[in-house]
């Protein structure tokens, strides 16, 4: 049990938790227990799946990774893998079952592109991940579909504004992959793995991580009232990457530290994303 936990990265979980959750509520107005599954689903099995097969078909790169074997990822023993397949699938079948049978066409597709995206990302001969700028979109989706599928699944109404949020969110999210891509250059080149970040070199992965970050603050402006504000949420993550920009490949192990700066910065951000969805609530 001990491994299951690790594997799903528990520091990880509210990444996809909190945006199903905060999207279904504000589409609903209300709790209900379709919430509390969907939650609960991107709790734990949804991560323990993301990060469970990604753990089991990297296992060989991240022996030589210096940043595995903690929060960051687990290097799990190859007896425990199979387990680790199996109760991935065990997990999340049963929760989307469930949901499929209270939402839309739409709100169902975007349950399958969420659990596709996770197993295309990793599993073998799909390898998103080894794919160039296809592995950013992808990890994106990761966090981006549980929120468009809490939208869906809640009726949302999809306005410009609506859109806007959406899109700035799923810039981030590539932002982010890309400038996490950075710190994985040299173990990734030593055992043949491809990434944005192999392909551009630190220095032009680092300066797109920065651009898409500044593209994901201006479309916030076009975000209903007090969205806008959020696009000032985008500073605190330039001003994480923006140090690295200087680095060589040789160094960019270095990116480590922003990159455990960002996880702690998503905390902050969030408490910031929370008072203003408050807000958004109380004025209409």
């Amino acid at each position: 049990m001990t491994d299951l936990l690790l594997t799903s990265r528990p520091v990880s979980w509210v990444n996809t938790a909190y945006p199903f959750a905060a999207a279904y509520l504000l589409s609903t107005g209300g709790i209900s227990w379709v919430l509390v599954v969907g939650t609960v689903f991107f709790l734990f099995p949804y991560n323990l799946a993301m990060y469970g097969i990604n753990d089991v078909f990297d296992y060989e790169s991240d022996l030589r990774n210096p940043r595995k074997g903690g929060a960051e990822g687990a290097v799990v023993d190859r007896s425990r893998h199979r387990g680790i397949l199996w109760t991935s699938g065990i997990t999340v079948v049963p929760f989307a079952i469930v949901l499929s049978t209270q939402g839309t066409l739409a709100a169902n597709i975007a349950l399958l592109v969420s659990l596709a995206a996770v197993v295309a990302y990793s599993a073998p001969r799909l390898r998103f991940k080894e794919r160039p700028f296809l592995d950013s979109a992808t990890s994106s989706t990761h966090f981006v579909s549980p929120a468009v599928y809490g939208l869906l699944l809640g009726g949302a109404e999809f306005s410009a504004g609506l859109w806007c949020l959406v899109a700035a969110y799923f810039l981030w999210g590539m932002a982010s992959h890309a400038f996490g891509a950075v710190q994985d250059i040299v173990p990734d080149r030593e055992t043949g793995l491809g990434s944005v970040g192999t392909v551009l070199g630190a220095r032009a992965t680092v300066a797109a991580a920065v651009a898409a970050y500044c593209g994901a603050g201006l479309l916030m402006l076009g975000s209903a009232w007090p969205g806008p504000l959020a696009a000032l949420l985008a500073l605190p993550y330039v001003a994480n990457v923006l140090p690295f920009l200087r680095l060589d490949d040789a160094g960019s192990g270095a990116a480590n530290r922003g990159w455990k700066r960002f996880l702690w910065l998503n905390y902050a951000t969030g408490f910031v994303v929370t008072l203003l969805l408050i807000w958004y609530v109380a004025i209409r």
